[in-house]
């Protein structure tokens, strides 16, 4: 797969869809973040909707949840920098790449992990389905792709790497999709305890009801597609954000080869890796 269809292009090394406008990322470092930002964090296809219509319900109506940061042309900053109430940016931008500022006022970071083997697999079912990236003939060509991190937002590995590396200097929190599916309710504390968000186990109850796969399915559904409000830095379309969100669905494309592949070059890739520690998957 060539950036040459132009639905590609990379920079920095990393490639970004054409929705992503390279002057706009040129100029991500001139952002001005504020304080209170909050950044919700991962690599394509992790679970950051899920995460986003959460801290809709933790943050009701005090808030302005963005789309990406990375999303869109040169205006995006202009219109991020127009907004009067909180921000919550969502992004898919590697450690590096994030703007400095959010550094420097050491704003808060949430950032969701999935298990890479289900990630891969959902990924490639965005590319054959969005028609604003390049067209998937087959799941090993793919595969070998997202090993070499040639998909889009690069390897997974990397972006993992790169943001646990500096946990510490960007107050992050850390959350896995498995472990939020087993238990919804511990994952909305953990989170409110994060942000000092007071709330009671009703209110959690209520959440967990509201952010239900096929609650967040059946809304997406009712509503009309707008490029303008979106947490995907992929495409505008909502229909082609949720899929199936199960865990282990990875079992039915993975070849046994494939898979020792994959466990290959994770234990090298995140052999000193604190996180890697903590997303469990069968092999």
């Amino acid at each position: 797969m060539s950036a040459s269809s132009g639905l590609i292009h990379v920079f920095n090394g990393i490639p970004f869809t054409a929705r992503s406008a390279p002057e706009l990322l040129r100029s991500l470092n001139t952002f001005q973040a504020r304080d209170d930002d909050l950044l919700l964090v991962s690599y394509p296809k992790s679970g950051t909707h899920w995460l986003a219509e959460i801290m809709k319900h933790l943050y009701p109506s005090k808030v302005s949840l963005t789309a990406p940061i990375e999303f869109g042309d040169l205006s995006k900053l202009e219109e991020l920098s127009n907004i009067n109430s909180k921000r919550i940016i969502p992004t898919h931008l590697s450690y590096d790449m994030l703007p400095t500022d959010f550094k420097v006022k050491k704003c808060k970071a949430i950032y969701i992990i999935r298990n890479p083997k289900d990630t891969a697999v959902s990924l490639f079912h965005y590319y054959r389905e969005n028609p604003h990236l390049p067209t998937i003939d087959a799941w090993p060509a793919y595969l070998e792709m997202f090993l070499r991190g040639e998909v889009v937002c690069g390897s997974w590995f990397d972006h993992i790497l790169g943001w646990e590396e500096h946990r510490n200097e960007t107050p992050t929190l850390f959350l896995y999709y498995e472990a939020m599916k087993k238990d919804l309710p511990k994952a909305i504390r953990k989170i409110s305890s994060f942000l000092g968000i007071n709330i009671n186990d009703n209110e959690i109850g209520e959440i967990c009801k509201k952010t239900s796969f096929s609650e967040m399915r059946s809304n997406v559904e009712r509503e009309r597609s707008d490029p303008n409000h979106t947490v995907c830095s992929l495409t505008s379309n909502k229909r082609l954000i949720f899929r199936k969100g199960t865990v282990g669905d990875w079992k039915n494309y993975f070849s046994n080869r494939q898979n020792r592949l994959f466990d290959e070059m994770y234990q090298t890739k995140m052999d000193s890796s604190t996180l890697a520690k903590c997303i469990h998957y069968e092999n």
